[in-house]
């Protein structure tokens, strides 16, 4: 039945694509360039409002205040799903990845009209953490790229940075400890989170994979691409660096030295292309917290990051005594993840990831159940969920 029906309707969805076709035709280039060019100048005039009432919306909350201070991250992320809805609503031709793109790059440059924010990122320039930088903040910032995990931490919690992108955790090979560890004394919170395809690329010098002698990359870049590697170069020797760009900087200057990383890093670095795409997954993705010193409020789509832990973290149902509060309120826990706790040997925390916000129902009913069962309880932060 269902093929008979679609074969009852094609030849009217042909005679309307054939009409419009034929309108198209009909009508002359030159028409239709004056067309774009009208439709370009209302929005050229639509985009200068937007950024005078977004002027406006800073002077009215912080007349003297810095641009951070205004930054509402639960907000982008609401325009954002509304962009995202109308596309999809309209049946838009473009995608929606390109929807929110835009929207983003016309948040970012109407928010830098004060000065941009300060972001600091797992550097040097070429990384994945700069795109996801690009990808949450839009490219009206100033991305500062930093040496380390800890160190971006350090230059957020000093003012130097207003927010910062660190690497948390890979679909293939799952958390970036040291990560997880700068929270154990960190003041800093989780503003929002950044979710990113990602695509490893084999490049050097050369132009021949014979004539690689060895490949220098970060380790999670190595372990996502372990079985290309050794299906294919599998007698080539295997360097973990402190990034990927540290590994397209020696293949820039070492003979015989390859590197893995961003397909950006290519240009950066003036590298050969030797060959895309070569992590093991093709849905290879990596998932970034943006951290700074706000709090953000409920954004309607929320997640909410804990750090927990039990006086006796070894006793009989100890865990279960945690989580049940959760499990009561019918709250979905999307993560856990256990870390020593420093505080003695074989004694542990918890960092778990959960839907909701804590300032709402039925989370915040929960968490107050939690803190009398607790030794240890730190909402690290409840922030938007990354928008694709």
């Amino acid at each position: 039945m269902v093929s008979k029906k679609k074969r009852a309707q094609s030849p009217r969805s042909n005679d309307a694509v054939g009409r419009a076709s034929a309108s198209l035709k009909a009508e002359p280039l030159s028409d239709i360039r004056g067309r774009i060019d009208r439709i370009d100048a209302a929005l050229h005039a639509l985009i200068n409002e937007r950024a005078e009432l977004a002027r406006q919306v800073g002077i009215s909350k912080h007349a003297s205040g810095k641009t951070v201070d205004f930054y509402r991250p639960e907000r982008e992320a609401q325009v954002l799903r509304m962009a995202l809805t109308r596309n999809r609503d309209q049946h838009g031709p473009l995608r929606d990845e390109e929807i929110v793109r835009l929207f983003r790059e016309i948040m970012s440059a109407c928010l830098a009209q004060q000065s941009p924010l300060k972001v600091g990122f797992l550097g040097p320039a070429g990384t994945f953490t700069q795109q996801a930088v690009h990808k949450y903040f839009g490219h009206s910032v100033r991305d500062l790229a930093f040496d380390s995990v800890e160190e971006v931490f350090r230059e957020v919690e000093s003012g130097s940075a207003d927010f910062g992108v660190v690497p948390v955790e890979n679909s293939t090979e799952g958390t970036v400890s040291n990560t997880l560890d700068m929270f154990l004394a960190s003041p800093l919170r989780i503003s929002g989170e950044v979710e990113m395809r990602v695509h490893q690329n084999l490049m050097g010098a050369m132009k021949s994979l014979r004539r690689i002698k060895r490949i220098c990359a970060h380790p999670q870049s190595l372990a996502q691409c372990r079985g290309w590697l050794q299906e294919h170069l599998p007698t080539v020797e295997r360097i973990p660096v402190s990034s990927n760009a540290e590994g397209a900087r020696r293949a820039r200057d070492e003979e015989g030295t390859a590197a893995i990383g961003a397909a950006a890093a290519v240009e950066v670095y003036g590298l050969n292309l030797l060959v895309p795409k070569i992590e093991d997954r093709a849905d290879n993705t990596t998932r970034f917290l943006v951290i700074g010193k706000q709090a953000a409020a409920p954004s309607g789509e929320d997640r909410t990051t804990l750090l927990m832990s039990g006086s006796h973290t070894d006793a009989p149902g100890a865990l279960f005594r945690l989580l049940e509060p959760f499990a009561e309120k019918g709250i979905s826990m999307t993560r856990i993840e256990s870390r020593p706790s420093r505080r003695r040997k074989w004694d542990y925390v918890f960092f778990v990831d959960l839907e909701g916000h804590a300032e709402q129902e039925p989370l915040a009913s929960a968490l107050q159940t939690l803190k009398s069962r607790a030794s240890l309880l730190k909402v690290i932060g409840s922030y938007a969920k990354a928008v694709l």
